[in-house]
Protein backbone atom coordinates (compact mmCIF):
# COMPACT_ATOMS: atom_id res chain seq x y z
CA UNK A 1 0.00 0.00 0.00
CA UNK A 2 2.83 2.28 -0.42
CA UNK A 3 2.10 3.13 -4.25
CA UNK A 4 1.20 6.43 -4.55
CA UNK A 5 -1.88 6.30 -6.78
CA UNK A 6 -3.49 3.93 -3.62
CA UNK A 7 -1.85 5.79 -0.38
CA UNK A 8 -4.20 9.05 0.38
CA UNK A 9 -2.45 12.18 1.47
CA UNK A 10 -4.44 11.69 5.01
CA UNK A 11 -2.71 8.10 5.60
CA UNK A 12 -4.66 6.58 8.78
CA UNK A 13 -1.47 5.38 9.57
CA UNK A 14 -0.81 9.07 10.80
CA UNK A 15 -3.38 8.63 13.73
CA UNK A 16 -0.84 7.00 15.61
CA UNK A 17 1.94 9.35 14.80
CA UNK A 18 0.74 12.64 14.37
CA UNK A 19 0.02 14.72 17.70
CA UNK A 20 -3.44 14.52 19.27
CA UNK A 21 -4.01 18.36 18.51
CA UNK A 22 -3.03 18.46 14.97
CA UNK A 23 -5.31 15.00 14.73
CA UNK A 24 -8.13 16.44 16.16
CA UNK A 25 -7.59 19.70 14.13
CA UNK A 26 -7.58 17.28 10.90
CA UNK A 27 -10.26 14.83 11.85
CA UNK A 28 -12.70 16.95 13.90
CA UNK A 29 -12.87 19.98 11.94
CA UNK A 30 -14.09 18.74 8.91
CA UNK A 31 -16.37 16.80 10.74
CA UNK A 32 -18.12 19.97 12.62
CA UNK A 33 -17.89 21.77 9.74
CA UNK A 34 -20.39 19.18 8.48
CA UNK A 35 -22.32 18.70 11.92
CA UNK A 36 -22.75 22.87 11.53
CA UNK A 37 -24.09 23.04 8.07
CA UNK A 38 -26.69 20.05 8.68
CA UNK A 39 -27.59 21.96 11.95
CA UNK A 40 -28.27 25.21 9.79
CA UNK A 41 -30.15 23.03 7.68
CA UNK A 42 -32.10 22.17 9.90
CA UNK A 43 -32.63 25.62 11.60
CA UNK A 44 -32.97 27.32 8.26
CA UNK A 45 -35.31 24.43 7.14
CA UNK A 46 -37.45 24.94 10.43
CA UNK A 47 -37.66 28.65 9.34
CA UNK A 48 -38.87 28.19 6.23
CA UNK A 49 -41.94 25.99 7.06
CA UNK A 50 -42.53 28.41 10.17
CA UNK A 51 -42.88 31.47 7.68
CA UNK A 52 -43.63 29.62 4.66
CA UNK A 53 -46.61 27.89 5.94
CA UNK A 54 -47.64 28.69 9.49
CA UNK A 55 -46.75 28.17 13.38
CA UNK A 56 -49.08 24.59 13.13
CA UNK A 57 -46.48 23.61 10.54
CA UNK A 58 -44.01 23.88 13.10
CA UNK A 59 -45.92 22.41 15.43
CA UNK A 60 -46.26 19.18 12.81
CA UNK A 61 -42.48 18.98 12.21
CA UNK A 62 -41.82 18.73 16.27
CA UNK A 63 -44.38 15.77 16.10
CA UNK A 64 -42.06 13.98 13.04
CA UNK A 65 -39.06 14.55 15.76
CA UNK A 66 -39.22 11.09 17.10
CA UNK A 67 -39.67 9.28 14.18
CA UNK A 68 -37.03 10.93 12.86
CA UNK A 69 -34.81 9.68 16.14
CA UNK A 70 -36.43 6.05 15.39
CA UNK A 71 -35.70 6.25 11.82
CA UNK A 72 -31.80 7.20 12.54
CA UNK A 73 -31.42 4.91 15.07
CA UNK A 74 -31.32 1.94 12.62
CA UNK A 75 -28.84 3.60 10.12
CA UNK A 76 -26.87 4.49 12.92
CA UNK A 77 -26.47 0.79 14.44
CA UNK A 78 -24.66 0.28 11.24
CA UNK A 79 -23.10 3.45 10.12
CA UNK A 80 -21.41 4.13 13.80
CA UNK A 81 -20.53 0.59 14.38
CA UNK A 82 -18.70 -0.11 11.09
CA UNK A 83 -16.74 3.04 11.30
CA UNK A 84 -15.59 2.25 14.96
CA UNK A 85 -14.75 -1.51 13.76
CA UNK A 86 -12.92 0.21 10.61
CA UNK A 87 -10.70 1.93 12.65
CA UNK A 88 -10.18 -0.43 14.80
CA UNK A 89 -8.84 -2.99 12.14
CA UNK A 90 -6.66 0.09 10.94
CA UNK A 91 -5.33 0.68 14.54
CA UNK A 92 -4.73 -3.07 14.17
CA UNK A 93 -2.99 -2.83 10.05
CA UNK A 94 -5.75 -4.97 9.18
CA UNK A 95 -6.59 -3.18 5.40
CA UNK A 96 -8.21 -6.64 4.25
CA UNK A 97 -10.52 -6.63 7.31
CA UNK A 98 -11.34 -3.02 7.07
CA UNK A 99 -12.70 -3.39 3.18
CA UNK A 100 -15.10 -6.28 3.94
CA UNK A 101 -16.60 -3.53 6.72
CA UNK A 102 -17.48 -1.23 3.62
CA UNK A 103 -19.13 -3.70 1.70
CA UNK A 104 -21.20 -5.24 4.89
CA UNK A 105 -22.48 -1.85 6.37
CA UNK A 106 -24.06 -1.50 2.69
CA UNK A 107 -25.83 -4.26 2.48
CA UNK A 108 -27.22 -3.83 6.31
CA UNK A 109 -27.95 -0.37 5.47
CA UNK A 110 -30.24 -1.42 2.67
CA UNK A 111 -31.82 -3.98 4.43
CA UNK A 112 -32.18 -2.12 7.69
CA UNK A 113 -33.98 0.63 5.07
CA UNK A 114 -36.49 -1.52 3.58
CA UNK A 115 -37.37 -2.77 7.41
CA UNK A 116 -38.49 1.05 7.91
CA UNK A 117 -40.10 1.70 4.79
CA UNK A 118 -42.67 -1.08 5.23
CA UNK A 119 -43.48 -0.80 8.65
CA UNK A 120 -43.25 3.16 8.52
CA UNK A 121 -45.82 3.85 5.95
CA UNK A 122 -48.19 1.15 7.27
CA UNK A 123 -48.43 2.31 10.48
CA UNK A 124 -47.90 6.36 9.52
CA UNK A 125 -51.17 7.45 11.05
CA UNK A 126 -51.15 5.89 14.32
CA UNK A 127 -46.99 6.37 14.92
CA UNK A 128 -48.08 10.07 14.64
CA UNK A 129 -51.25 9.88 16.60
CA UNK A 130 -49.01 8.23 19.66
CA UNK A 131 -46.11 10.66 19.05
CA UNK A 132 -48.29 13.18 20.00
CA UNK A 133 -50.20 14.28 16.62
CA UNK A 134 -53.72 16.03 16.59
CA UNK A 135 -56.20 16.84 14.19
CA UNK A 136 -54.24 20.32 13.64
CA UNK A 137 -50.87 18.86 13.17
CA UNK A 138 -51.09 15.45 11.58
CA UNK A 139 -51.61 16.42 8.04
CA UNK A 140 -48.59 18.68 7.98
CA UNK A 141 -46.52 15.67 10.07
CA UNK A 142 -47.69 12.79 7.79
CA UNK A 143 -47.03 15.19 4.52
CA UNK A 144 -43.43 15.56 5.39
CA UNK A 145 -42.72 11.69 6.80
CA UNK A 146 -43.99 9.83 3.72
CA UNK A 147 -41.59 11.82 1.27
CA UNK A 148 -38.25 11.17 4.01
CA UNK A 149 -39.96 7.47 3.82
CA UNK A 150 -39.52 6.85 0.34
CA UNK A 151 -36.13 8.49 0.11
CA UNK A 152 -34.73 6.18 3.26
CA UNK A 153 -32.20 3.96 1.45
CA UNK A 154 -30.79 6.86 -0.01
CA UNK A 155 -30.03 8.27 3.30
CA UNK A 156 -29.08 4.96 4.53
CA UNK A 157 -26.64 4.06 2.67
CA UNK A 158 -25.23 8.04 1.87
CA UNK A 159 -24.66 7.98 5.82
CA UNK A 160 -23.30 4.80 6.48
CA UNK A 161 -20.45 5.21 3.95
CA UNK A 162 -19.61 9.25 4.72
CA UNK A 163 -19.42 7.58 8.29
CA UNK A 164 -16.92 5.02 7.10
CA UNK A 165 -15.21 7.61 4.21
CA UNK A 166 -14.21 10.28 7.80
CA UNK A 167 -13.24 6.67 9.76
CA UNK A 168 -11.07 5.54 6.98
CA UNK A 169 -8.67 8.52 6.67
CA UNK A 170 -10.46 11.28 4.50
CA UNK A 171 -12.30 13.41 6.80
CA UNK A 172 -12.44 16.82 4.49
CA UNK A 173 -14.13 14.54 1.88
CA UNK A 174 -16.89 13.47 4.87
CA UNK A 175 -17.30 16.93 5.11
CA UNK A 176 -17.79 17.85 1.39
CA UNK A 177 -20.43 14.91 1.35
CA UNK A 178 -22.16 16.89 4.10
CA UNK A 179 -21.65 20.05 2.71
CA UNK A 180 -22.89 18.91 -1.09
CA UNK A 181 -26.43 17.35 1.09
CA UNK A 182 -26.90 20.55 3.38
CA UNK A 183 -26.19 22.97 -0.02
CA UNK A 184 -28.39 21.33 -2.45
CA UNK A 185 -31.32 21.53 0.42
CA UNK A 186 -30.99 25.24 1.25
CA UNK A 187 -31.08 26.07 -2.41
CA UNK A 188 -33.85 23.61 -2.99
CA UNK A 189 -36.18 24.43 0.11
CA UNK A 190 -37.26 27.93 -0.62
CA UNK A 191 -38.35 27.08 -4.49
CA UNK A 192 -40.22 24.30 -3.40
CA UNK A 193 -42.20 25.55 -0.44
CA UNK A 194 -42.30 29.72 -1.80
CA UNK A 195 -42.30 29.64 -5.91
CA UNK A 196 -43.38 26.23 -6.16
CA UNK A 197 -45.91 26.42 -3.19
CA UNK A 198 -45.71 22.59 -2.11
CA UNK A 199 -45.65 23.53 1.78
CA UNK A 200 -44.17 21.07 4.24
CA UNK A 201 -43.42 18.53 0.93
CA UNK A 202 -41.44 20.89 -0.55
CA UNK A 203 -39.20 20.66 2.32
CA UNK A 204 -39.10 17.23 2.33
CA UNK A 205 -37.98 16.59 -1.38
CA UNK A 206 -35.13 18.93 -1.26
CA UNK A 207 -33.93 16.75 1.57
CA UNK A 208 -34.15 13.92 -0.51
CA UNK A 209 -32.75 15.86 -3.09
CA UNK A 210 -29.58 17.31 -1.28
CA UNK A 211 -28.94 13.21 0.12
CA UNK A 212 -29.19 11.95 -3.69
CA UNK A 213 -26.32 14.77 -4.43
CA UNK A 214 -24.20 13.42 -1.77
CA UNK A 215 -24.82 9.46 -2.03
CA UNK A 216 -23.23 10.16 -5.83
CA UNK A 217 -20.27 11.76 -4.31
CA UNK A 218 -19.68 9.16 -0.94
CA UNK A 219 -20.36 6.30 -4.04
CA UNK A 220 -17.93 7.30 -6.07
CA UNK A 221 -15.22 7.72 -3.35
CA UNK A 222 -15.89 3.81 -2.38
CA UNK A 223 -15.95 2.70 -5.95
CA UNK A 224 -12.19 4.44 -6.50
CA UNK A 225 -9.31 2.14 -6.46
CA UNK A 226 -7.52 5.20 -5.71
CA UNK A 227 -9.01 5.43 -2.07
CA UNK A 228 -7.39 3.75 0.97
CA UNK A 229 -10.06 1.54 1.76
CA UNK A 230 -12.21 0.73 -1.41
CA UNK A 231 -15.17 -2.14 -2.87
CA UNK A 232 -13.21 -5.06 -3.69
CA UNK A 233 -14.88 -8.60 -4.19
CA UNK A 234 -14.10 -9.62 -0.66
CA UNK A 235 -15.98 -7.05 0.62
CA UNK A 236 -19.66 -8.11 -0.66
CA UNK A 237 -19.08 -11.15 1.56
CA UNK A 238 -21.22 -11.35 4.27
CA UNK A 239 -19.47 -11.95 7.62
CA UNK A 240 -21.70 -13.23 10.78
CA UNK A 241 -18.43 -12.36 12.90
CA UNK A 242 -18.07 -8.54 11.61
CA UNK A 243 -22.02 -8.23 11.33
CA UNK A 244 -21.92 -9.28 15.26
CA UNK A 245 -19.29 -6.12 15.90
CA UNK A 246 -20.75 -3.90 14.29
CA UNK A 247 -23.92 -4.37 16.14
CA UNK A 248 -22.31 -4.75 19.45
CA UNK A 249 -20.70 -1.11 18.70
CA UNK A 250 -23.63 0.34 17.20
CA UNK A 251 -26.01 -0.68 19.90
CA UNK A 252 -24.81 2.42 22.48
CA UNK A 253 -26.71 5.12 19.51
CA UNK A 254 -29.09 2.79 18.20
CA UNK A 255 -30.47 2.91 22.18
CA UNK A 256 -29.82 6.72 22.25
CA UNK A 257 -31.93 7.46 19.31
CA UNK A 258 -34.00 5.08 19.90
CA UNK A 259 -34.53 6.96 24.21
CA UNK A 260 -34.86 10.15 22.34
CA UNK A 261 -37.49 8.99 20.31
CA UNK A 262 -39.52 7.90 23.33
CA UNK A 263 -38.25 10.82 25.92
CA UNK A 264 -39.19 13.57 22.56
CA UNK A 265 -43.18 11.53 22.85
CA UNK A 266 -43.40 11.86 26.81
CA UNK A 267 -41.74 15.45 26.62
CA UNK A 268 -44.75 15.97 23.63
CA UNK A 269 -47.65 14.64 25.85
CA UNK A 270 -46.31 16.50 28.93
CA UNK A 271 -46.75 19.59 27.32
CA UNK A 272 -50.36 18.68 25.85
CA UNK A 273 -51.75 17.53 28.91
CA UNK A 274 -50.08 20.71 31.23
CA UNK A 275 -50.35 23.12 28.46
CA UNK A 276 -54.21 23.42 28.58
CA UNK A 277 -55.40 25.19 25.33
CA UNK A 278 -51.82 25.92 24.32
CA UNK A 279 -50.93 22.41 24.01
CA UNK A 280 -50.26 22.29 20.84
CA UNK A 281 -48.24 25.80 20.32
CA UNK A 282 -46.18 24.52 23.53
CA UNK A 283 -45.13 20.95 21.55
CA UNK A 284 -43.93 24.06 18.79
CA UNK A 285 -41.86 26.05 21.33
CA UNK A 286 -40.18 22.62 22.21
CA UNK A 287 -39.48 22.31 18.75
CA UNK A 288 -37.83 25.39 18.62
CA UNK A 289 -35.43 24.87 21.59
CA UNK A 290 -35.33 21.64 20.31
CA UNK A 291 -33.94 22.70 16.73
CA UNK A 292 -31.37 25.16 18.62
CA UNK A 293 -30.25 22.45 21.69
CA UNK A 294 -29.63 20.17 18.50
CA UNK A 295 -27.30 22.77 16.52
CA UNK A 296 -24.81 23.00 19.55
CA UNK A 297 -24.87 19.19 20.05
CA UNK A 298 -24.51 18.55 16.30
CA UNK A 299 -20.78 20.90 16.87
CA UNK A 300 -20.55 18.73 19.96
CA UNK A 301 -20.65 14.99 17.73
CA UNK A 302 -18.33 16.77 15.25
CA UNK A 303 -15.80 16.58 17.81
CA UNK A 304 -16.92 13.09 19.06
CA UNK A 305 -16.61 12.15 15.46
CA UNK A 306 -13.30 13.47 15.11
CA UNK A 307 -12.41 11.37 18.13
CA UNK A 308 -13.72 8.49 17.15
CA UNK A 309 -10.72 7.08 14.30
CA UNK A 310 -7.97 8.45 16.86
CA UNK A 311 -9.65 7.06 19.81
CA UNK A 312 -10.30 3.54 18.02
CA UNK A 313 -6.84 3.52 16.01
CA UNK A 314 -4.94 4.07 18.90
CA UNK A 315 -7.04 1.84 21.46
CA UNK A 316 -6.34 -0.90 18.79
CA UNK A 317 -2.88 0.02 18.97
CA UNK A 318 -3.10 -0.12 22.69
CA UNK A 319 -1.13 3.15 22.97
CA UNK A 320 -2.83 4.64 26.09
CA UNK A 321 -1.33 7.84 26.34
CA UNK A 322 -2.95 8.90 22.75
CA UNK A 323 -5.78 7.68 23.80
CA UNK A 324 -6.28 9.66 27.26
CA UNK A 325 -4.85 12.98 25.69
CA UNK A 326 -7.62 12.67 23.00
CA UNK A 327 -10.37 12.14 25.06
CA UNK A 328 -9.19 15.30 27.73
CA UNK A 329 -9.00 17.35 25.04
CA UNK A 330 -12.41 16.14 23.39
CA UNK A 331 -14.01 17.02 26.88
CA UNK A 332 -12.22 20.65 26.52
CA UNK A 333 -13.72 21.56 23.40
CA UNK A 334 -17.21 20.19 23.80
CA UNK A 335 -17.05 22.09 27.03
CA UNK A 336 -16.60 25.23 25.51
CA UNK A 337 -19.29 24.69 22.95
CA UNK A 338 -22.17 24.15 25.35
CA UNK A 339 -21.14 27.26 27.06
CA UNK A 340 -21.65 29.00 24.39
CA UNK A 341 -25.00 27.62 23.57
CA UNK A 342 -25.80 28.29 27.12
CA UNK A 343 -24.98 32.20 26.84
CA UNK A 344 -26.60 32.34 23.39
CA UNK A 345 -30.29 30.87 25.14
CA UNK A 346 -30.16 32.78 28.58
CA UNK A 347 -29.07 36.03 26.76
CA UNK A 348 -31.19 36.12 23.55
CA UNK A 349 -34.04 33.86 24.25
CA UNK A 350 -36.79 35.98 22.02
CA UNK A 351 -33.82 36.68 19.37
CA UNK A 352 -33.83 32.87 18.69
CA UNK A 353 -37.83 31.86 18.83
CA UNK A 354 -38.33 35.11 16.64
CA UNK A 355 -35.87 33.50 13.59
CA UNK A 356 -38.73 30.60 13.41
CA UNK A 357 -42.63 32.17 14.01
CA UNK A 358 -44.49 35.72 14.45
CA UNK A 359 -46.43 33.89 17.28
CA UNK A 360 -46.60 35.51 20.51
CA UNK A 361 -47.87 33.22 22.46
CA UNK A 362 -45.12 29.98 21.06
CA UNK A 363 -42.54 32.88 21.77
CA UNK A 364 -43.65 33.12 25.39
CA UNK A 365 -43.64 29.19 26.51
CA UNK A 366 -39.94 29.12 24.41
CA UNK A 367 -38.66 32.21 26.38
CA UNK A 368 -38.99 30.24 29.65
CA UNK A 369 -38.90 26.84 28.35
CA UNK A 370 -35.03 28.18 26.83
CA UNK A 371 -34.10 29.87 30.03
CA UNK A 372 -34.97 27.06 32.37
CA UNK A 373 -33.62 23.83 29.94
CA UNK A 374 -30.10 25.48 29.48
CA UNK A 375 -29.20 26.07 33.04
CA UNK A 376 -27.27 22.83 33.30
CA UNK A 377 -26.13 23.12 29.25
CA UNK A 378 -22.25 23.58 29.88
CA UNK A 379 -21.95 19.92 31.38
CA UNK A 380 -23.57 18.43 28.78
CA UNK A 381 -20.77 18.65 25.88
CA UNK A 382 -18.49 16.80 28.46
CA UNK A 383 -21.28 13.89 29.50
CA UNK A 384 -21.34 13.59 25.47
CA UNK A 385 -17.79 12.71 24.97
CA UNK A 386 -17.41 10.27 27.85
CA UNK A 387 -20.31 8.51 26.40
CA UNK A 388 -19.33 8.49 22.83
CA UNK A 389 -15.40 8.14 24.35
CA UNK A 390 -16.62 4.55 25.78
CA UNK A 391 -18.43 3.34 22.00
CA UNK A 392 -15.25 4.93 20.25
CA UNK A 393 -12.94 2.26 21.70
CA UNK A 394 -14.88 -0.60 21.76
CA UNK A 395 -16.94 -0.76 25.03
CA UNK A 396 -20.42 -0.31 24.22
CA UNK A 397 -21.99 -1.74 27.31
CA UNK A 398 -20.93 1.14 29.22
CA UNK A 399 -21.91 3.36 26.67
CA UNK A 400 -25.03 2.42 26.50
CA UNK A 401 -25.23 2.41 30.24
CA UNK A 402 -24.57 6.44 30.09
CA UNK A 403 -27.22 7.11 27.26
CA UNK A 404 -29.99 5.37 28.67
CA UNK A 405 -28.83 7.23 32.15
CA UNK A 406 -29.75 11.05 30.71
CA UNK A 407 -32.41 10.29 28.26
CA UNK A 408 -34.22 7.60 30.37
CA UNK A 409 -33.76 6.78 33.69
CA UNK A 410 -33.46 9.82 34.98
CA UNK A 411 -35.37 12.26 32.90
CA UNK A 412 -38.64 10.11 32.13
CA UNK A 413 -39.37 9.64 35.95
CA UNK A 414 -39.15 13.68 36.72
CA UNK A 415 -41.49 14.22 33.52
CA UNK A 416 -44.06 11.99 35.66
CA UNK A 417 -42.90 14.00 38.81
CA UNK A 418 -42.77 17.68 37.70
CA UNK A 419 -45.00 18.56 35.49
CA UNK A 420 -48.61 18.17 37.58
CA UNK A 421 -46.64 20.33 40.08
CA UNK A 422 -44.85 22.92 38.09
CA UNK A 423 -47.26 22.81 34.98
CA UNK A 424 -45.14 23.56 31.39
CA UNK A 425 -42.08 24.32 33.75
CA UNK A 426 -41.89 21.49 35.79
CA UNK A 427 -41.01 20.07 32.05
CA UNK A 428 -38.12 22.17 31.45
CA UNK A 429 -36.66 21.72 34.68
CA UNK A 430 -36.86 18.01 34.45
CA UNK A 431 -35.09 18.08 31.23
CA UNK A 432 -32.35 19.89 32.97
CA UNK A 433 -32.14 18.31 36.22
CA UNK A 434 -31.53 14.85 34.08
CA UNK A 435 -28.59 16.89 31.92
CA UNK A 436 -26.94 17.42 35.74
CA UNK A 437 -27.48 13.62 37.24
CA UNK A 438 -26.08 12.19 33.69
CA UNK A 439 -22.95 14.27 33.90
CA UNK A 440 -22.33 13.22 37.26
CA UNK A 441 -22.48 9.43 36.54
CA UNK A 442 -20.46 10.08 33.38
CA UNK A 443 -17.84 11.54 35.63
CA UNK A 444 -17.37 9.19 38.20
CA UNK A 445 -17.86 6.63 35.79
CA UNK A 446 -14.84 7.37 33.32
CA UNK A 447 -12.59 8.65 36.53
CA UNK A 448 -13.10 4.59 37.74
CA UNK A 449 -12.97 2.74 34.19
CA UNK A 450 -9.97 4.68 32.94
CA UNK A 451 -7.94 3.21 35.22
CA UNK A 452 -8.51 -0.24 34.30
CA UNK A 453 -8.16 0.95 30.62
CA UNK A 454 -4.72 1.95 31.17
CA UNK A 455 -3.49 -0.78 33.32
CA UNK A 456 -4.95 -2.99 30.64
CA UNK A 457 -3.34 -0.75 27.45
CA UNK A 458 -0.23 -0.14 29.08
CA UNK A 459 0.26 -3.71 30.01
CA UNK A 460 -0.68 -5.21 26.24
CA UNK A 461 1.89 -1.72 25.15
CA UNK A 462 5.10 -3.08 27.07
CA UNK A 463 4.68 -6.86 26.12
CA UNK A 464 4.27 -5.66 22.59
Amino acid sequence: MTDSTVQPKSNPNDLGTKTIGQLLLQYSLPAIVASLATSLYNIIDSIFIGRGVGAMAITGLAITFPLMNLVVAFCVLVAVGGATVSSIFLGQKNVEKASMVVGNVTILCLIHSVFIVVIGLTFLDPILLFFGATDETIGYAREFMFIIMLGTPLSYVFLGLNNLMRATGYPRKAMVSALLSVGVNIIAAPVMIFVLDWGIAGAAMATIMGQFVAFIWVLWHFLSKKSYIHFTRRSWRISAELIRRIYSIGLSPFLMNCCACLVVVFINKALLENAGADGNLAVGAYGIINRTTMFFVMIIFGITQGMQPILGYNFGAANWSRVSATLKKGIVLATGVACIGWGATELFPDALSNLFTTDKAMIAIARSGFRIFFIFYPLVGAQIVIQNYFQSIGKPKLSIFLSLTRQLIFLVPLLWILPPHYGVDGVWIAMCSSDFIAFALALATVLIMNRRIGRQLNSIHHHA
